[in-house]
């Protein structure tokens, strides 16, 4: 059986939720960012040292993105791309939501949220915020074209941008001024999957 090492309150989220998205049987492990990480057994399957990690039948995987690509691509469902462009545009997507977007929505997160409130510093946040202003427009623009990222349908490349993005409400981040991110990010995170997904603690 498939086991994933993470909580829910972590980047081992998008994991849990493409899990439910393909609902193939697994174990969700808790494995707390601290605590479970350090461990030394933890360590032993995962030297990175850090959650999520997917136990695929011994095959040993890190890193969210590259766990999710691999879900998607052994389980051949319509999360998975149909054809090589496909492929390379789901990925395309997956990098540039961690790179792109993640960073400055992060800021915006721990010093909003997370860090305790004598530990934060709005400007950090702000600043946060304002990096996000280019990569949502792009976007935006790109969603005005078409209701998904990647071909016709709700695959991969949506799960992985949206599962940062779901953190932007949260954070104080004002998505106004995309209204197509506003009802794409809606028509992800309330799918039955996002939602049993977010209620494992």
């Amino acid at each position: 059986m498939i086991k994933l090492y993470g909580v829910s309150l972590s980047r081992a989220s998008r994991c849990l939720w493409m899990l439910e998205e393909l609902g193939v049987p697994y174990e969700n492990v808790p494995t707390h960012f601290a605590s479970g990480a350090s461990d030394p057994e933890y360590k032993k399957l995962n030297p990175n040292g850090r959650i999520p990690l997917l136990d695929d039948d011994g095959l040993l995987i890190f890193e969210s993105m590259a766990i999710n690509l691999h879900l998607a691509d052994k389980d051949r469902s319509g999360l998975a791309p149909r054809d090589a462009a496909e492929r390379a545009h789901i990925v395309q997507w997956s990098f540039w939501g961690m790179t792109e977007v993640e960073p400055g929505l992060i800021d915006a997160f721990l010093h909003r949220v997370m860090f305790p409130a004598d530990k934060r510093i709005p400007e950090v946040a702000a600043a946060g915020e304002a990096k996000l202003a280019r990569p949502l427009a792009v976007l935006d623009a790109e969603l005005g074209k078409r209701s998904w990222l990647v071909g016709d349908r709700f695959t991969v490349a949506d799960l992985n941008v949206a599962s940062i993005l779901m953190i932007a409400p949260v954070s104080q981040v004002d998505l106004a001024r995309y209204p197509n991110v506003q009802r794409w990010l809606t028509a992800c995170t309330t799918r039955p999957a996002a939602q049993r997904a977010r209620a494992i603690t």
